[in-house]
């Protein structure tokens, strides 16, 4: 499952610089993120990292992109190697 970030951002830019796979960046109003490039950080560590440094904790798994650990790890080989996703 990918991650999202909600309403409440407050544009602190300390998530954007956290994520390994480059899948978040700044949106219209807020920092967004891109689904096809979140793997919540499986692959590259135990928790998402984003989520690690977020002060007002408004990122939280996106029901709309549900993927197993196993398809996150799938993902995250896919990016690694510069596959097509």
């Amino acid at each position: 499952m990918a991650l999202t970030i909600t309403a409440e951002c407050i544009n602190c830019d300390v998530c954007e610089p956290e994520c390994p796979n480059e899948a978040i960046y700044q949106g219209v109003e807020i920092y967004e993120i891109n689904p096809l490039l979140c793997t919540e950080c499986v692959g590259h560590f135990d928790t998402p990292q984003c989520v690690e440094v977020c002060p007002v904790e408004c990122i939280p798994k996106d029901p709309s992109h549900v993927e197993t650990e196993e398809q996150l790890l799938d993902k995250y080989h896919k990016l690694i190697r510069g596959a097509e996703i």
